[in-house]
């Protein structure tokens, strides 16, 4: 017979696989879209063998699945909820730990030393994106951009983002967004986008939040 016990033994087997930074990196660019192991491995800055490491207890907790396609085994997030889920635990970690505080505190402090501007947060995006006074940003790379992304969002990845100035509205706000709440990409573009006179800011969540919050993604 089925014992309480085990049930909540079970359960447990999901929160040991969240519990680890790099898993959660992986889980993080796996909530772009589907990739393969050697770009999971460069994104989360491990090697091909300990990105593989990870995987598999990712995907014993149920958290990913993996398809062949050719060559190459490509992994996905098995569950949108997951996105939620992760959402939920750095709440709680922001809210209720006073070192998750601090670290978030001092994070791409840099980026508005004088604290002049806030990041966006979704319901006044979404107001902005109404009215039409604001242009989008994402700065992922393309292939996580051709995956899924924001409404009329502009690609423009990090590395070339001097080389396509022309690509950016000069009479809007502009947004820049990325994987999520600690992404460092959208943070780097508002920086130089600041140095070179744009009105931009960042959005405080990212795509995957976005998705999973039912609003719409192309």
């Amino acid at each position: 017979m089925t014992s309480q016990h085990q049930l909540l033994d079970t359960l447990a087997q999901v929160a040991r696989a969240l519990g680890n930074g790099h898993r959660l990196a992986l889980l993080e660019r796996l909530a772009q879209g589907g990739a393969a192991v050697e770009t999971l491995a460069s994104t989360a800055g491990l090697t091909v063998g300990n990105a593989s490491q990870h995987l598999q207890q990712l995907r014993r907790a149920g958290l990913v699945t993996a398809n062949r396609s050719g060559k190459q085994m490509i992994y996905h997030l098995t569950d949108e909820r997951i996105v939620t889920l992760t959402g939920l635990l750095r709440q709680v970690a922001e809210t209720n730990l006073a070192e998750m505080e601090r670290l978030v505190s001092r994070l791409f402090a840099d980026d508005d030393a004088e604290g002049a501007l806030e990041a966006v947060s979704r319901d006044e995006l979404l107001v902005g994106l109404e009215s039409g006074k604001v242009a989008l940003l994402d700065v992922r790379p393309e292939e996580e951009f051709e995956a899924g992304h924001l409404p009329e969002a502009i690609n423009i990845p990090l590395a070339q983002l001097e080389d396509m100035l022309d690509k950016l509205p000069q009479d809007r706000e502009i947004v820049a967004y990325c994987r999520g709440p600690y992404c460092a990409l959208s943070h780097e573009a508002v920086q130089r986008l600041r140095q070179l006179g744009y009105r931009v800011r960042r959005f405080e969540e990212g795509y995957p939040e976005w998705k999973a919050a039912g609003l719409p993604v192309t």
